[in-house]
């Protein structure tokens, strides 16, 4: 069930209306998700996407299973397609450092901010310049098998640099939950003076990005970082400068990207509504997750209408999280606490069970190999309440 992450495309006149030529792969989509926690559901009809939208499969909306997006495209916008591009690297800010340092002074972090933001961009097109003086020789599946766009006219010996201009050049940040909590006392879902501001820092960010897109006529965007070592590293790094401070540096973690807190009791659908206009800024890459209690299996209604409300409330991608368990011993599938309903074995008895979860995007079925922030952060999940 880990491996391949499948994303479902979601298009109004296509299969997301009773009476749509595929409505049935929507509800049969709806029904695979709430059983095994993929396919997860990308939306092109979200304004961001719909704008690049042609009717084509080229210009639907990429998603990689984790997050990242790919489709403006500067450098050659008569090929603004989905195919044979990619992300070339992306950079990463630590927000609620910036933030602490600011001591409650907005403005100075928005300082702190833009200083952070132009090291990025230097640093990105330093790394692009040693990328682009490789050869086409130097990537024989990429370049020399037409993987990447417009590499089939190149020479063995010709320099990648016009093929790679079709790529991305992305920054990304974590923490924003701890960052307003470290700026004003609040996050974005407890307060709705720290969302706006939350939405003023991320847009600024983006704006920057747009920037250095018009600047350089490079593919610069923002990704919402999906953080799978930083959120743990971060927050270590940042204990030890300025020891445990409450709401910012007291867990093992820093919140992922623009994500409300996952310890923190909200409605699947306050959630939704409060998360989605970041995703428009976010032209890099984004998701938002809920988590739903007990077996959707058993209540398809609720687990469509989470999808709904995601569609409605301008999310690129989203998917949805519930417990999957599995006794390898007698083979039983659902919802498993200490004793197997199936069977009757309890958990100390032979082999374990297996209890499948999404961490940073990818399913797992063991937190075993996964550094201490993630598992602290998959302990303190709560279930968001599927009643509006």
């Amino acid at each position: 069930p880990i491996f391949p992450i499948q994303i479902f495309r979601v298009k109004e006149g296509i299969n997301y209306n009773e009476g749509e030529p595929n409505y049935d792969l929507f509800k049969l989509a709806c029904r695979t998700s709430a059983k095994r926690l993929f396919p997860n559901f990308s939306f092109v009809d979200a304004p961001f996407n719909k704008q690049y939208y042609k009717g084509t499969p080229e210009t639907e909306i990429a998603y990689m299973g984790c997050r990242t997006r790919v489709m403006g495209n500067v450098y050659a916008p008569d090929k603004e397609i989905s195919f044979g591009r990619g992300n070339l690297s992306f950079t990463s800010i630590n927000l609620p450092r910036l933030a602490i340092r600011s001591k409650g002074d907005v403005n100075e972090f928005f300082d702190k901010l833009d200083g952070m933001l132009d090291l990025c961009i230097e640093q990105l097109l330093e790394r692009f310049e040693i990328q682009c003086r490789r050869k086409a020789k130097n990537y024989p599946f990429l370049m020399e098998q037409g993987v990447w766009l417009d590499s089939d006219e190149l020479k063995p010996d010709d320099e990648v640099r016009e093929v790679l201009k079709h790529g991305t050049l992305t920054v990304g940040f974590i923490g924003l939950a701890e960052t307003l909590k470290a700026l004003i006392g609040v996050h974005h879902g407890e307060s709705e003076k720290a969302q706006i501001l939350g939405l003023q820092i991320v847009a600024h960010m983006r704006k920057a990005m747009d920037k250095a897109t018009e600047k350089y006529n490079l593919n610069f965007s923002l990704i919402a970082t999906p953080a799978e070592g930083l959120s743990g590293r971060f927050v270590k790094m940042d204990k030890k400068l300025f020891g445990e401070l409450d709401g910012i540096t007291d867990r093992e973690y820093y919140t992922n990207s623009f994500h409300i807190p996952v310890y923190y009791s909200i409605s699947a659908f306050k959630k939704i509504k409060l998360e989605g206009p970041y995703h428009e800024l976010t032209n890099g890459g984004h998701i938002s997750y809920v988590e739903m209690d007990g077996d959707p299996t058993k209540n398809i209604a609720a687990f469509e209408k989470i999808v709904r409300a995601m569609h409605d409330n301008g999310i690129g991608y989203g998917a949805i999280n519930h417990p999957v368990d599995r006794d390898p011993v007698c083979g039983y599938n659902g919802i498993i606490d200490d004793v197997c309903p199936l069977c009757g074995r309890s958990e100390e008895e032979h082999h374990g069970f297996e209890r499948i979860r999404r961490i940073t995007g990818y399913l797992v079925g063991t937190l075993d190999r996964f550094n201490d922030g993630k598992k602290a952060e998959e302990s303190d999940r709560v279930k968001h309440e599927t009643k509006e």
